[in-house]
């Protein structure tokens, strides 16, 4: 049984540890034969867990559902592993999957709740409103002209889909250009590229200037 790392919120407060429980007991009940998690697969969970929950969490808004789905992508993962090994990027696999069950999970739930088969507006928005008030925070030097995140709402809002992910594990949650790179199973020039051509078209929308000099230091 392959134990997920402690998991963090925003405010830093730690959860205990919890289990995968479909790669070993559910999947010996169903196939009746005893698993064994592969090594490479269980280094695999053991790096991208943590920012895979946080990135769930953070669209999701919340941590329940965040380890429920991530749960379900990694019993994914380890029914089909040696599938995903011939992938040219497991990990870009992994985060094609992931967002795809966040987005699942976001239209169950709005269709639960009346809201029909389109994902969540609230969760959307409530996401798009932290990566907005991240993304002011990060860029305040060029943005201090504004008082506030709404401006950065639509922007960010309107941005392909490559690019709002960067925006998100970058600004959002942190995670250095690299750590973009190997979540995203992209190559890290292709995520400073996303993350330049993320802030000319938000400095776009918001008729600011932002040269090439301005980027974030690392």
């Amino acid at each position: 049984m392959t134990n997920f790392p402690p998991y963090e919120d925003s405010d830093g407060a730690s959860e205990m540890q919890y289990t995968l429980p479909s790669t070993a007991t559910e999947l010996n009940a169903l196939h009746g034969v005893h698993y064994v998690m592969p090594p490479d697969l269980e280094a695999f969970i053991d790096l991208y867990s943590r920012p895979h929950l946080r990135y769930a969490h953070t669209m999701l808004g919340d941590k329940q559902a965040a380890k429920a789905v991530v749960q379900r992508c990694y019993s994914h993962l380890a029914l089909n592993w040696a599938v995903v090994l011939k992938e040219e990027s497991p990990e870009a696999y992994a985060w094609r999957l992931l967002k795809q069950r966040v987005e699942l999970h976001l239209r169950i739930t709005g269709s639960a709740s009346g809201r029909g088969t389109s994902a969540s507006p609230d969760m959307r928005t409530v996401a798009m409103q932290r990566a907005a008030r991240a993304t002011l925070e990060a860029l305040r030097r060029q943005l201090e002209v504004m008082e506030s995140a709404l401006g950065l709402y639509t922007a960010i809002a309107a941005l392909p889909e490559r690019q709002y992910d960067v925006i998100v594990l970058h600004y959002v949650l942190g995670y250095p250009t690299q750590q973009v790179a190997n979540i995203m199973g992209i190559k890290p020039d292709t995520v400073r590229g996303h993350r330049r051509s993320a802030r000319e078209r938000i400095a776009s929308k918001l008729r600011l200037n932002i040269t090439a000099g301005d980027e974030d230091k690392e």
